[in-house]
Parts: structure tokens; sequence; C-alpha cells
């Protein structure tokens, strides 16, 4: 057997194979590292080795051409089951082994037992890709229209290794598919005979040409998708093909199918000018909505007018009860009186429930005691700046105890979970009653609670719908996080668990929450306001040296930086962006609620963007009465 003589170009680690979940006898991934290594004289590899997960102490497997060992695993299973698992930092250990060659120039994709390597002379075409909460998985395909199985990044480096790759080979992006890009030789003559083949170029488009060989890297790597828009406004004909090399081609090797629920979201989509949004005056009127019984008039009125400019502090502990169903709003004033009876006379004797557990009953009971214990050390804490919560022995902060153990009565599965207690004390700030405060608790709870379980689906749920959103919007912002290993929006956790309670003031939490409650114009109008703070911060992130860990401290940092005026209308731009977009991705719609996969007609896409945009229309034409009535809007 000859060695040959290697050079290490590129190595990543972090890099898994999903297997199929469901099989018990199986790894669900298997980790390992991907490399180029270039054989002096002979050819550039991309190779993915097998790491050994704990402290076995087999070796990785060596990579060979000579096709020993080299059948395809037939029980293989690219499996694509989320992986919702926050992967370990423990660095895995792996000996650093020398790659054995045969000395034979393989023109065909040698496996192994979970390792491969692949001539970057025969590599089609490489499919770049997004799942899991932002993290990256890429498909090469063999000029033999073989696809090897996904690779997935589960910390980041994609960009580097496309940067690697661009020493060797030109990677052009596919006209019809912006994660699809395709593999030529670095040589001009090539190139110049694929765009031949593609009749990309006319009479003038040589010199285009040239200069796109003399800096690949500029025009290439630098930006794919500025590469695609500048083929298809420069070079390409109006009525020229464009898929003489693409899926509808039949020579055109199959892909291997996208991840169940993927949809691809790619740069083409047209999102036009994002309006200018103004907001409106607090409302400080509320009898006039009332009828001679007291019931509300026009409840979607009320809500349009907090949505644009929340409510004035007097107004707040009544109008609070309506937006978090303490009381009907169709309830007449003798109904509420009997209400608050009833749900006072409940409160207290769920209260009397913890408060008659004697010591000696506690400590046979570990899950009340544990509630206890939580709730004493978050209430010690919580809010302390607050007048209302200072000091040793502030009747405020029994109250908040009080209310928070009896909610473990009302709602024992869930019981108390660290960060209720930001929840209840601006409620307790604002209704200065212990009865009011625990029902619009509940009420509140019932829209967030999911934030609290212990699977944590709903908080994964809502980063992925996040990251679906932010792609829609700012694909150079998704992929720049991607890069540094934060595509999983992770740093926005806290965000969306209490809806930002710890961004902005006390005071500008009440305003954004009561904003929120409206549930205008969206149920996730939240993660739109996440989408306005990154994008106000786009300019820091992406102009910067910053990777995971000063990302994270800078999103820190933030905490009672930010406008919230001015959050509030970038959010509202931003939707109203997206649904005037004609091809707007299905998933995105989803997230908007403006699609609703029903059979009915009434539920159909067009029936509820029509109904969403009817009441935004409303609301502005609410806030221009507003504005008339009480003067200029806040800046």
């Amino acid at each position: 057997v000859c060695f040959l003589s290697l050079q290490l170009i590129f190595e990543k680690e972090g890099v898994y194979l999903h297997t199929n979940a469901k099989r018990s006898n199986q790894d669900t991934t298997i980790p390992g590292f991907i490399r180029i290594v270039e054989r002096v004289s002979i050819s550039v590899s991309v190779q993915v080795v097998k790491t050994q997960r704990g402290n076995s102490k087999k070796h990785c497997d060596l990579i060979t051409n000579d096709g020993e060992g080299g059948e395809e695993d037939t029980n293989f299973d690219p499996g694509y089951e989320p992986d919702w698992a926050v992967i370990s930092t423990v660095k895995k250990d792996r000996e650093h082994v020398p790659v054995r060659d045969s000395g034979a120039v393989s023109t065909s994709v040698t496996l192994s037992q979970w390792s491969f390597s692949l001539p970057l002379s025969e590599l089609y075409s490489l499919r770049r890709a997004r799942f899991s909460l932002g993290r990256n998985f890429l498909v090469f395909t063999s000029r033999g229209g073989h696809p090897l199985p996904p690779l997935h990044f589960h910390r980041g480096g994609t960009r580097e290794l496309l940067r690697a790759m661009h020493r060797y080979i030109i990677l052009d992006q596919s006209p019809v598919d912006g994660r699809l890009f395709l593999a030529y030789p670095h040589d001009s003559g090539a190139l110049s005979q694929s765009f031949d083949k593609l009749q990309l170029l006319d009479d003038g488009g040589s010199d285009l040409v040239s200069r796109f060989i003399q800096d690949p890297y500029a025009t290439t790597f630098g930006g794919f998708s500025k590469v695609t828009n500048f083929f298809k406004a420069a070079l390409r004909p109006p009525d020229s093909s464009v898929y003489s090399r693409t899926a509808q081609d039949p020579s055109f090797p199959l892909q291997p199918d996208e991840e169940p629920g993927f949809e691809l979201i790619t740069c083409g989509v047209e999102l036009g000018p994002r309006p200018d949004v103004t907001r409106g005056q607090p409302m400080d009127k509320w009898e006039e909505f009332l009828d001679p019984q007291g019931r509300v008039k026009n409840p979607e009125r009320i809500k349009e007018l907090v949505f644009r400019g929340g409510i004035t502090p007097n107004l707040r502990k009544e109008v609070w009860k309506f937006l978090l169903g303490f009381y009907p709003w169709n309830s007449t004033t003798k109904e509420r009186e009997d209400i608050l009876r009833v749900k006072t006379d409940e409160y207290f004797r769920m209260k009397v429930q913890w408060k008659s557990v004697s010591e000696e009953q506690e400590m046979r009971n570990s899950l009340l005691r544990g509630y206890r214990s939580l709730i004493e050390r978050d209430v010690s804490r919580t809010d302390r700046h607050n007048t209302f919560f200072s000091g040793n022995d502030n009747p405020g902060l029994t109250l908040l105890h009080d209310v928070l153990m009896t909610y473990c009565m009302y709602n024992f599965d869930l019981g108390y979970v660290q960060g209720m207690s930001d929840l209840l004390s601006p409620l307790l700030f604002v209704t200065q009653n212990e009865v009011e405060s625990f029902w619009c608790l509940t009420g509140f709870m019932e829209l967030v609670h999911q934030n609290f379980e212990e699977s944590q689906e709903a908080m994964k749920q809502q980063l992925l719908q996040l990251s679906v959103l932010l792609k829609a919007l700012d694909p150079e912002l998704c992929d720049f996080l991607d890069s540094q290993d934060s595509g999983s929006l992770c740093f926005c956790f806290r965000w969306l668990l209490i809806w930002f309670k710890r961004e902005f003031s006390f005071e500008d939490i009440l305003i954004l929450w009561e904003v929120l409650w409206t549930r205008l114009p969206c149920d996730n109008f939240h993660l739109l306001i996440a989408c306005s703070i990154l994008q106000s911060q786009r300019g820091e992130l992406i102009g910067s040296d910053h990777d995971f860990n000063t990302i994270l401290k800078h999103i820190n940092e933030l905490t009672m930086k930010l406008d919230l005026q001015s959050v509030l209308r970038g959010a509202e731009a931003i939707y109203l962006q997206l649904i005037q977009c004609k091809e707007l991705p299905l998933k995105v719609q989803q997230v908007l609620g403006l699609y609703i996969p029903s059979s009915s007609e009434e539920d159909s896409p067009d029936s509820q963007a029509s109904e969403t945009q009817r009441l935004l229309s409303e609301s502005q034409a609410g806030a221009a009465s507003s504005n008339s009535a009480c003067g200029p809007t806040s800046p």
C-alpha cells in the first residue's frame, strides 16, 4: 500500500448524521467531523469521519479510496426526526487519525460504516438548507447521481466549509433554487462552456465572465444571493431558458427528500417596501363605551385603541380585567358584581387549602414544599426596585407570595415555575388587589402557560417560528447568526418566556403587555416584536467581530436600553410588509395566522388575510380619529 503526501485544508467538528430516531437499536445522531484533504498530485476530497461517543476506546474509521469496507450500509436511514436536545458542550474525545489512501484515483463515492469520502472533482451539486432551530444541513450529490447522507452542522461552520471548497471549485447558485449550488472546476473554458449551454450570455457577456473568473471569491462566495440576482438581471435574456441544468432536466440527479415540515424560504421573495407606522395616544375614555346596563358596546374598538396607544394609568385596573377575561365583555354592572363575589369566595377557598397544611403534613408533601421554596426565593428578588415591592416586610411581597401559592392550588399540575412571579408583579401593582390580581394571572397564564411546561415544546416551536419570520425578513442576518452558531436564536428564549418583562422598564411593560393582550394584529405579534428588536441591532451584529458569546452578551445588554414605541412601530410595519407580499411562504402565513388549514371557504387564506387587513385598516382609521381628538401622536 502506498501512502501519499496529504495536506489538511479544512476540518470541522460537530457534524452529525441523523439516523432514524424510531429505531431503538441505533443512535439517533452519529457525531463526526468533516475535512478537506489535498492529496498531492492526485485529488482533493471531502471526507466525513465518525467520532466515538463517551469513553469508547475504538478509533474512528479510516477513509479509503480503495473500496475496502466501502459497501453502503443498507440499514442507513437519513432520519429527519427533529433534534431538539441541547447539544452537550463537553468536547468528545477523538484521536487525530491520518487518512489512508491506496494511491488510486476514485471516480465514485467511497462509503464505509458512517464514514465516506468524495473527490471534489466528482461533486455535482451541493444543497444547503436549514432545519431544527436554525441548524444547517448539507447534501452533497456526486456526478454519478448519488446523494450522500445529509450532514447536520450542529455547531455551524457551513460558511467556512464553502469558503475552503472554493479554493478548488466554483459553486454557482442555481437560478431557480437559492439553496442549491452547482459545482464547476476552476477552468474558464469549462465555465464559459457551461454558460453557453445555459444560454446565459448575450454578445457582451464574455467580459463579465472574465471578471467572474478573475475574482471568484468576491463574485461567488462573497454573496451567493447577490450572484443570483446579478446573473438574472445582467446576463440572462428575459426569454432564455434557465432549466437546462435543473431538477426539470431528466438527466439531473434526484435530490433526497427535504425535511418533513421544512419549507425553503429564499431571498427571492419580494416583500416590497416597509410602510411607515404611527402610534396613537393612550385610551383615556371608558364610560362612553358602556351602555346603560354597563355592557361594553364595542369591544373590538377598545382593543384597536389599546393596540394603537395603550391605556392611561387610571383606566388600567378596569380595562385589564376585560382584556384578561376576568369579566366578559358583554357582562352588565350587576353581573360583574356577582362575578367578583363568586370569584372572591373561590379564591379564598383555594388559599385556605395551602394555608391549613401543617408543617408536619408539608414534610410529607415534597411537591408542595418544593413549590413554596421556589416561590419564596423568587418573591424575594422580583421587582424590588419598585416601591410596591421594595423594603423588608413589605405587604406587597406577602401578596405576591400568597397569590402564587394559591395558583399552585388552582393549577397543581403546572404548579409554580420560575418566571411566573415576573408575570404577576405588574398585575398586582396595577390592580392593588389580591383577588383581582389572581384571576388576572389565570387569564394571562391561559395565553402563556405552555411556555412553562416541562417539555418546553411551546418554546421550541416559538423559536422555530421566529426563525421562519426572520429568514423571510432578513436572510443575511439569519445567515450571519447561523455562521456564529447562533441560528437557534436561543438568546431570545427569555424574551418569549416572560414576554420581554426584563428587557423594558416596568412602565413600558405595562404598555407592551396590554398591547399584546389585544391579540392584534395576530396572536404571534410578540414574535414580530422580537424581529423588530433583532433587525434594529443588525448593523451592530453584522458589522462587527461578534461570535456566539459576544452576541449573547450584546443581546443581554439591551436590557432597559430599548425604545418601546420604536419597537412597536417596527413590529407593526413588519406585519404590514409581510401581509402585502403576494407570494408569502406558507410557513410565514401560518405563523401570522393568515392561513389556517380548513375545508371551509370562510377559513381560506384569502378570507383570513382580508379579515386581518380589515382590522388593521380600522386600527389605522381609529388612530387617525384618536389623533385628531387627542392631539399629536407620540414620537
